[in-house]
């Protein structure tokens, strides 16, 4: 029988054991947890949570999973899915960098839901949260999807189904299954990140993680998924016009394997926290604009900055950063707070003038300021290939003021 990469990811979520894991990635593991929580607490009363919540709420299970805040256990595909738009809306959790940026903490709500259905305790939990960050990032690494007009998204109801399949301990061949399902159904639309922007960009992976427990939850039952979902006809790397290569040889343990990592889990160690909350291309420009800032106002006598004395901004960036989030229209005149937080031009603006970068500056009263809009008129942002070229190991951003 051929050996798929959903033959290879199955055996590897299965073999997967806790004393595979680092000190390191268990550190790692318990703190995306609490940051996780954190972030999912901070943005508990958004409109789309709320709404996420509303719904998942209309549903119970008695071997349910708790939605956060609440007493209430919802099967827990719906749990991950309302857990899940807490934890990102507010976009402050993790980020990797690749050829395929991501989110990797966004698998936690799926981990934490099915862990709570089936009993699981916090070794399993942790496994399967370092296995998800593993399955994420390796296939973002694999290849890009966006510019082809398909959504990070779509390899997270990969890993979070077979993170759901390791913590109910399925077989291989059900796990593979789980990926099956998971995969036929799992490509989301780009279309969720361009222009302005809804409340489904930071809801966009609850889907995903939906899904995955879905698909796993489907495959414990019996249920089989078309394969090689990946290699086949019409499979993934078909339909999505993407090579995933031989990424599925890391997943696999070999005595003479080039690096110590593969076939276990260690991915999680190269993936970043959030200082501020807002997409992870424009931190380091934030920083620059703070910087600028302190050259500009005494902070004792003025919380902000003197619009006038600045007569215009720029800002350097890599080609990621201005593919993302530097180069609509709407970026320079954000109408939602999607759209404000995913907007370079905006963010950076406001961090000169605020002096901070929290929650307050994505309400509405503030991104939609006709004076912050007129600011951001004499705002440009240019390409640098310097910059680009040093992406992903630098996340590199330049910011001009013009007096």
């Amino acid at each position: 029988m051929t050996t798929t990469l959903a033959h290879q990811l199955a055996n590897y979520a299965c073999s997967l054991r806790f004393e595979d894991l680092s000190r390191e990635v268990v550190h790692e593991v318990k703190r995306r947890v609490i940051d996780s929580l954190g972030c999912a607490l901070g943005a508990w009363n958004e409109e789309p949570c709320a709404i996420a919540r509303k719904v998942a709420s209309d549903f119970s299970a008695t071997v349910g999973s708790t939605i956060i805040g609440t007493k209430h256990k919802a099967p827990p595909d719906w749990a991950a899915f309302a857990n899940g738009c807490c934890i990102r809306y507010f976009d402050y959790n993790d980020t990797y960098l690749s050829k395929e940026p991501a989110h990797p903490s966004d698998n936690i709500s799926a981990a934490l839901a099915m862990a709570e259905s089936v009993g699981a305790d916090g070794r399993e939990l942790i496994t399967a949260v370092a296995l998800a960050y593993e399955v994420q990032c390796r296939l973002c690494d694999a290849a890009s999807i966006r510019a082809r007009g398909w959504d990070h998204v779509t390899y997270g109801a990969f890993s979070t189904a077979l993170a759901c399949a390791r913590l109910m301990k399925l077989d291989p061949e059900k796990t593979r299954h789980a990926a099956n399902i998971a995969g036929v159904a799992c490509a989301a639309m780009r279309q969720a990140r361009v222009g302005e922007l809804s409340h489904w960009k930071g809801v966009a992976f609850a889907n995903a993680a939906r899904h995955g427990v879905y698909s796993a939850l489907l495959a414990r039952a019996g249920m089989t998924g078309p394969a090689p979902i990946f290699e086949g006809q019409m499979g993934f790397e078909k339909q999505l016009g993407v090579s995933l290569g031989n990424v599925g040889d890391v997943f696999v343990k070999r005595p003479d394997a080039k690096n110590a990592n593969e076939g276990t889990a260690a991915m999680i160690l190269n993936t970043s926290i959030k200082y501020w909350p807002a997409e992870y291309h424009s931190q380091s420009a934030i920083e620059a604009a703070l910087f600028l800032r302190k050259q500009l106002v005494d902070p004792s006598t003025a919380p902000r900055t003197n619009l006038a004395q600045v007569k215009s901004m720029t800002i350097e960036s890599h080609n990621a950063s201005v593919d993302i989030i530097g180069s609509e229209p709407e970026k320079w005149r954000p109408e939602t707070r999607e759209t404000a937080d995913h907007s370079l031009p905006y963010i950076t603006a406001i961090a000169l003038i605020d002096g901070e970068v929290t929650s307050k500056q994505f309400e509405p009263e503030r991104f939609a300021d006709p004076e912050i809009w007129k600011f951001l008129e004499n705002v440009k942002v240019e390409r640098n290939g310097e910059l680009s070229a040093m992406y992903p190991g630098a996340v590199a951003n330049i910011v001009h003021v013009d007096l």
